[in-house]
């Protein structure tokens, strides 16, 4: 696996997802946020993308559908990190092509878990 991209506007979160990955063995950087994430999009393609949903500006739920529109990125796989934990809005991601969603705060059991069903580690 090349790195992962985690996208998140919380510093403080994607720092601590980004660490979780490198316990994990998988090299990531981190976008602080929708507009980084877009500029770390068109330099390079991640082999996963950690996405949180709800951030200012343009939304998680709008980079998961560019992601899905985007031939060059649209094998990505996706995992939403969010702490809207309602049903509609899991219903709403996994539609929108995200292959799994993790509420906040994640731990690293949680994680790793997603990983592994996914076949990403």
């Amino acid at each position: 696996m090349q790195d992962a991209l985690v996208i998140d506007d919380n510093r403080n979160t994607a720092d601590v997802l980004k660490q979780m990955l490198d316990v994990l063995g998988l090299p990531s950087r981190v976008a602080y946020g929708s507009s980084p994430a877009m500029s770390a999009l068109r330099a390079y393609v991640p082999s996963l993308i950690l996405l949180d949903i709800n951030m200012p500006g343009v939304a998680g739920t709008e980079i998961l559908s560019y992601l899905k529109r985007e031939p060059r990125l649209s094998r990505i796989p996706v995992i939403v990190v969010t702490s809207d934990d309602q049903p509609e809005t899991r219903q709403r991601v996994l539609k929108g092509g995200a292959l799994a969603i993790l509420i906040k705060p994640v731990n690293l059991e949680a994680l790793e878990g997603v990983l592994r069903k996914s076949g990403l580690l």
